[in-house]
Order: structure tokens, then C-alpha cells, then sequence
């Protein structure tokens, strides 16, 4: 199994973060006793995202056709469903689970390896699902809201979850010629599409956001608790600084 060095340098970070900070009142109150390091670390996503990531993501947008563009999109979520499937497996969900194997088989043959999303069309629903909100329903506390470089949101639970769907994933376990290229181009394709999906969410809400730090901290909550507690949730689109 490949290990992330990043995921090693998040670790570190967090229980630097810990020996460093003074939680105010309120912070405690918003789970986010390194609040102030936080919003030094989210300042800095949000500079690099105005910088790099969202003028890459507008480039794309308008070079690239909409149908290359789903395509690339429904690749990349076909090649995620396996982590999706062990999850709806470890949460005993048998009838997520059955759409998850479903959509796996009918794409990857029907749909020419996942470019094509056959199983949405024949009445198949998509799902989210990764191993932060197994933990979560597992009763796994959150942990203290945490901010990283180049990451985002990242509190201490889904952190642990990111590690594990890695081991979930059975392309880490894949070597051939040129496989770390692989592994490299796809996390940065997988970044892309996803900073693409979100680029009008992400700037209405920065716009209309008088704290865009602690609205992105809300959404954020917000929506990992109404995935854990299966509730309903106008904030599954967040900002992914």
C-alpha cells in the first residue's frame, strides 16, 4: 500500500496546531479551538485558489466541451465507486449497496468503462459515500475543526477517513509501468473536475459571504452531519479550498 506523505504532514500539523493555539469562547463554541490558525491556513487556500485552481477551472470550463467534460466526470466517479461500495458495505446499507454494484457493472461494460453515465438513465441513483461518514455513523467524534494546506476542511475524523478510503481503493494496490504517473494524474484531474463542478457555487457564496471563513466552516459541518444522520442538506455543494 502507498502512503500519502501528505496525510503524515496533516497529522503533524494537527498536533502543532494543538501545542500553538488559544482557543477563544466562541471557537470553542464552533468545535474550532485553532480558529485563528485556521483562518491563516484557509486565507492562504483562498489566495492560492484565486491564483492557480480557479483560472485553471474557467480555462477548462470554456476550452473543453460539456460532453468531454461529463465524461470525465462520470470516469472518474466510476473509477471511485469501489471505495463508494465499501463503505455502503461497512454501514450495512444493502440497498445503496446494491445501486453502487449495479452502476459499477452497468458503466464500466455499458457505459465504455464509466465515460458514459448508462446507470443514471436506466433508474440506477448515484450516492456519495467515504469512510469519514462511516466513522461518523460509527459514532467517531469529528474532532476539532481543522484547515489545511491546499486541502481545506479537513477535521481530524474525515482525515482518518481519507487514509482509509485510500486503503479501499484497489488502484493503490496496482503496480505497473507508469502507475505513480497515473495515481499523480488522476488526483490532479480528480482536483480539477472537482474545482470545476463547484466554480459558481464557490463564488456566489464568497460573494454574498460577509465571514467567507465561517460560512465555508458551516457548510461544511452542516453537510457532513446531514450525510452521517441521512438528512437533507442544501449545502452539499461547498467550497473545496
Amino acid at each position: 500500500m502507498k502512503i500519502s506523505f501528505s496525510a503524515v504532514s496533516a497529522v503533524v500539523l494537527t498536533l502543532a496546531l494543538g501545542a500553538c493555539s488559544t482557543p477563544s469562547p466562541e471557537s470553542v463554541a464552533q468545535n474550532d479551538p485553532w480558529e485563528k490558525t485556521n483562518r491563516d491556513i484557509f486565507d492562504f487556500d483562498v489566495k492560492m485558489d484565486h491564483v492557480v485552481a480557479r483560472p485553471i477551472a474557467k480555462g477548462y470550463r470554456a476550452v473543453v466541451p460539456e460532453f468531454a467534460r461529463d465524461g470525465v466526470h462520470n470516469f472518474l466517479t466510476n473509477l471511485n465507486s469501489p471505495v463508494i461500495l465499501a463503505n455502503d458495505v461497512l454501514q450495512g446499507d444493502g440497498p445503496k449497496a446494491g445501486d453502487t454494484l449495479g452502476r459499477i457493472v452497468v458503466n464500466t461494460t455499458v457505459g465504455i468503462g464509466g465515460l458514459i453515465d448508462v446507470a443514471s438513465k436506466i433508474g440506477i441513483p448515484y450516492h456519495d459515500n467515504d469512510a469519514g461518514i462511516t466513522l461518523g455513523k460509527g459514532g467517531v467524534f469529528e474532532g476539532s475543526y481543522l484547515v489545511l494546506p491546499f486541502a481545506g476542511p479537513k477535521p481530524p475524523r474525515d482525515l482518518l477517513g481519507q487514509g482509509i478510503d485510500i486503503a479501499f481503493d484497489p488502484l493503490t494496490y496496482v503496480t505497473f509501468h507508469g502507475s505513480d504517473t497515473w495515481m499523480v494524474v488522476r488526483f490532479g484531474v480528480g482536483v480539477l473536475d472537482s474545482r470545476t463542478s463547484q466554480l459558481d457555487a464557490v463564488d456566489t457564496i464568497e460573494r454574498s459571504s460577509i465571514d467567507f471563513y465561517a460560512t465555508t466552516r458551516n457548510l461544511y459541518r452542516q453537510s457532513r452531519n446531514a450525510k452521517i444522520n441521512e438528512g437533507k442538506s442544501g449545502s452539499d455543494d461547498l467550497p473545496n479550498l
